[in-house]
């Protein structure tokens, strides 16, 4: 029988250690849990709204939990979640979100940092989280905060560490083509493919080097037109590493890939070209890489633009303690269950029918 929303919260949130002394909690932490997950799917996205939606629905929420003192206050709210070891919330994220899914073989994780710009105080560092993002799955895997966007060179193999990714594709930018990165996937049994810019001089000059030399083994091209623009995208691979001589600092390197991007915006009758570079484990036609290289921009696309634009992250006040990474992981558990409800309307549209039916809000929540 397939868990519901309440039966997972309970399980795989169980064990979630809870701070506050036990002759304090008139209000269990699944209550708690459950109360925020469920108004954040129905669209609020601060604690104020949080408690405003638990004083209206509370005959709804006690068909699920006995809420024996009644809805906590939005101070009681914020100084819970403020207090949860977000580490901890994490892990059991990350379980609960294995409950409801599965990777299919090959599937492609993206890894990314991003920035919560609303969480800056006075002696208190910006929160940058980086996530990993399964586009086939259309849900985040789980998520690690980092003080500084130059830390994510650390934070994702601690990331990689959490995760089950054996036979699935890690493409990450940049920041994360590191040998120890590439490493560290290899030794999870997945496969990697890593953007390559001037953080990598001596790859990265190397890797032009070969196409500008050698023969190509492969070669697709993407077209696509629409929304006033014409974009051309030219993959080539290349599985010849002659002229990469550091190639085998990289553990599992086999293909050297190229796209070429041509841009035309038709209205203004302009055209933007660029080249980029990549490195990946995986030894394949240019088609695949076409797709996987296109497929790394979803986690911009469908969880970063979802969570700045339907659930308004970046204008989100929380500061103290850990509310700010713990109010993330809520803003991705609701996403991921409205994303598994298929009605054919828009992500705003679910959320105003959550608060508006209880119905629907059940049927997203698995019920």
């Amino acid at each position: 029988m397939k868990e519901n929303a309440l039966q997972r919260v309970d399980l795989y949130f169980a064990g979630l250690k809870d701070f506050r002394l036990d002759r304090t909690k008139y209000y269990p932490l699944p209550e708690i849990i459950f109360l925020i997950l469920s108004a954040v799917i129905s669209g609020a996205e601060n604690w104020e709204e949080i408690a405003d939606f638990g004083e209206d629905k509370q005959n709804w929420l006690r068909k699920y939990y006995p809420y024996l003192n009644g809805i906590p206050s939005h101070d009681t709210l914020n100084r819970v979640m403020s207090g949860i070891n977000h580490k901890h919330f994490n892990e059991c994220f990350i379980s609960w979100v294995s409950s409801i899914s599965e990777l299919p073989l090959g599937s492609l994780i993206n890894l990314d940092g991003k920035t919560i710009k609303g969480s800056k105080d006075a002696g208190k560092k910006t929160v940058h989280i980086v996530s990993a993002w399964c586009s086939d799955l259309s849900m985040c895997l789980g998520q690690i905060k980092t003080a500084e966007k130059s830390n994510e060179i650390t934070a994702i193999p601690q990331l990689l560490d959490l995760l089950e990714v054996e036979g699935c594709v890690i493409s990450i930018d940049a920041m994360g083509c590191q040998k120890d990165i590439a490493a560290k996937i290899k030794e999870k049994e997945a496969d990697y493919i890593l953007a390559l810019k001037d953080n990598q001089k001596s790859l990265h000059q190397s890797v032009k080097t070969s196409f500008e030399q050698l023969e190509i083994d492969s070669k697709d091209v993407w077209v696509d037109k629409g929304h006033g623009r014409l974009e051309i995208r030219t993959c080539s691979i290349i599985h010849n590493l002659d002229l990469t001589p550091m190639a085998g600092d990289w553990k599992g390197l086999q293909s050297l890939v190229q796209i070429e991007c041509s841009r035309e915006l038709l209205a203004e009758d302009k055209v933007e070209q660029n080249t980029r570079y990549y490195v990946a484990s995986l030894k394949t036609d240019a088609k695949h890489f076409n797709r996987l290289v296109r497929g790394h921009w979803g986690i911009e696309n469908q969880l970063h633009w979802s969570l700045d634009v339907i659930f308004r992250e970046d204008l989100s006040r929380k500061r103290q303690g850990e509310a700010a990474e713990n109010f993330a992981l809520f803003r991705k558990m609701a996403l991921n269950l409205i994303n598994q409800e298929k009605t054919k309307i828009s992500k705003n549209r679910k959320r105003l029918k959550a608060a508006r039916s209880d119905k629907y809000r059940e049927k997203i929540l698995q019920f």
